[in-house]
C-alpha cells in the first residue's frame, strides 16, 4: 500500500486490555475515492469516532473505482479482508450471496438514537433481506447530464437545463446539440460517456440509461433484455452518434469533460467536486427523455462490514457513527442520501456549494422517480461474460442486433 493510499490513521477509544495496557485495534476501510474533499470529510468522521476510543485507529485504503470490486474480492478471498468498506450496487447481491457481509440489522435496529427507520425503504432494496441488513446505502445517486454552459452559449444554443425546464430535453435534442458543438469546435466532443470509461469498466453506465429511455431493460426476471428491439434501437442510436455524427469519442480516443474538452457527460453529483476549479461555467440537468419517456437511473453504493474482518463489532460501531444523521447530512453535499429526513430537508438541496438549489431539486426528483442500476447475485460473472461482446458492439461496422444477441447468449447461463 503506497503512502497516498493511507488517508487517515488516528488513535483513541475502547480497546482490549492486556496486562493493564491498552491493546491497539485498527479498522481498515476500503473506498474508491481519491478526491481531496471526500478524503477530508472521511478523515473528519474517523477523527470524531476515535476521539473517545483510546487505542483505536482507522485507516482508509483507496482502490481505484475501475478495479475496486475485483481487488476487494481478491482481498476477501485471499485472507486479507478489510473490516468494512464501500460496496458497489452491482456487487451487493453477489457479496450477500457469498456470505461475506455481516448482518448488522439487529444492532442497527436496537440503537434508538440511530433511527434505522429513517432510511427510505426503496433505497434499502439491495441491502435488506427480511430482517437482515447487509449494508447501509450512503449514496443513492442518480445519473445526471453535466454540461459545459460556456460551449452551449458560444454555439448560440439553449443548454440542457433550459431545455429540460421547457420539456424539450430529449435524446434527439441531445444528439442534435452534441453534433453542432463538436462540428464547431475541433478537438471538442459533444458528449462523453461516464468518466471516459463507457466502453470498458463503465459499459453498463453507458448502456442502461439509453436502453431504459427506449423502454427496455438489461434483464428482467432472469431473462436477458439486451437483444430486445428497444435495446437494439437505443444502442444503434449511440453507435450512430459515435461513428456517423462523430460527436462522441470512439474507443481509444479521449474526451475529458472535466478539462473542458466535451460539452456534456452523464455522471453523478459526487463528481461535481472535480469541477470546483473548472475553467468554465457548468451545470447539471436531468437525463434526456427517450421514446419511452423519462427513465432516471440511479447508481447506489453502500457500506458493509465484512465477515472475515478481525474487528467486526468495532467496525459495526464505526458504521453506525459514519451513517448517523449528522454525518449523512455532511455527506449529502457529495452523495445523495438514503435517510429520508435528510433528503427531504434543506441541507440536501442547499448544502452543495457547487450546485445551485434549483439544480439540486432535479437530483431529488431523479431519486424519487429513478430505478437503481440492474444487479444480480452472479453480477461479476455476467459482466465478465459481457465484456468481450461489448467490445464487438462498438466496432465501426458492428451489426447491432447480432452483437446484442451474442451478449444475451453469453450471459443467459449466468442469469439462470
Amino acid at each position: 500500500m503506497t503512502a497516498r493510499h493511507i488517508l487517515f490513521a488516528a488513535t483513541s477509544a475502547t480497546a482490549l486490555t492486556l496486562g493493564g495496557a491498552v491493546a491497539a485495534q485498527e479498522l481498515r476501510v476500503t473506498v474508491w475515492t481519491g478526491n481531496a474533499a471526500h478524503l477530508e470529510m472521511l478523515n473528519s468522521f474517523a477523527d470524531s469516532f476515535t476521539a473517545d476510543r483510546p487505542g483505536v485507529s482507522v485507516t482508509f485504503e483507496t482502490i481505484p473505482a475501475a478495479d475496486y470490486t475485483q481487488r476487494l474480492t481478491f482481498q476477501l478471498a485471499g485472507g486479507n479482508p478489510p473490516d468494512l468498506g464501500w460496496v458497489m450496487e452491482d456487487a451487493a447481491p453477489a457479496f450477500v450471496d457469498a456470505g461475506v457481509l455481516v448482518n448488522v440489522g439487529p444492532v442497527l435496529r436496537a440503537d434508538a438514537a440511530y433511527d434505522f427507520d429513517d432510511f427510505s425503504e426503496p433505497a434499502l432494496g439491495l441491502w435488506v433481506d427480511g430482517d437482515a441488513v447487509f449494508g447501509v446505502p450512503f449514496s443513492t445517486s442518480p445519473f445526471m447530464t453535466m454540461f459545459n454552459r460556456d460551449l452551449f452559449e458560444a454555439a448560440g444554443l439553449d443548454d440542457p437545463l433550459t431545455l429540460a425546464e421547457r420539456g424539450e430535453w430529449t435524446v434527439e435534442k441531445m444528439r442534435e446539440v452534441a453534433k453542432i458543438i463538436s462540428d464547431a469546435n475541433p478537438g471538442v466532443w459533444g458528449l462523453e460517456f461516464k468518466d471516459g470509461q463507457g466502453y470498458d469498466s463503465r459499459f453498463m453506465h453507458t448502456m442502461v440509461p439509453a436502453i431504459r429511455a427506449w423502454g427496455g431493460e438489461a434483464w428482467t426476471d432472469n431473462t436477458c433484455g439486451f437483444a430486445s428491439p428497444e435495446a437494439v434501437a437505443a444502442m444503434t442510436f449511440l453507435h450512430e452518434m459515435v461513428y456517423q455524427d462523430r460527436s462522441v469519442p470512439p474507443p481509444g480516443e479521449i474526451g475529458d469533460f472535466f478539462s473542458g474538452s466535451a460539452a456534456m457527460t452523464v455522471n453523478q453529483i459526487s463528481r461535481a467536486a472535480v469541477l470546483a476549479d473548472a475553467g468554465f461555467d457548468w451545470g447539471i440537468a436531468p437525463l434526456p427523455t427517450g421514446p419511452a419517456g423519462e427513465a432516471m437511473v440511479i447508481g447506489q453504493a453502500g457500506i458493509g462490514v465484512f465477515t472475515g474482518g478481525r474487528n467486526r463489532d468495532l467496525a459495526t460501531e464505526f458504521l453506525i457513527h459514519w451513517t448517523n444523521q449528522e454525518n449523512v447530512e455532511t455527506m449529502a453535499r457529495f452523495f445523495p442520501p438514503a435517510r429520508q429526513s435528510v433528503l427531504d430537508g434543506d441541507v440536501f438541496v442547499e448544502g452543495n456549494p457547487l450546485i445551485p438549489a434549483e439544480q439540486m431539486r432535479h437530483v431529488g426528483d431523479a431519486i424519487a422517480g429513478g430505478r437503481v442500476l440492474p444487479s444480480h447475485p452472479r453480477n461479476p460473472q455476467i459482466l465478465a461474460a459481457m465484456a468481450p461482446r461489448v467490445d464487438v458492439m462498438w466496432r465501426a461496422d458492428a451489426d447491432m442486433q447480432q452483437a446484442l444477441t451474442a451478449i444475451c447468449d453469453a450471459i443467459a447461463p449466468q442469469l439462470r
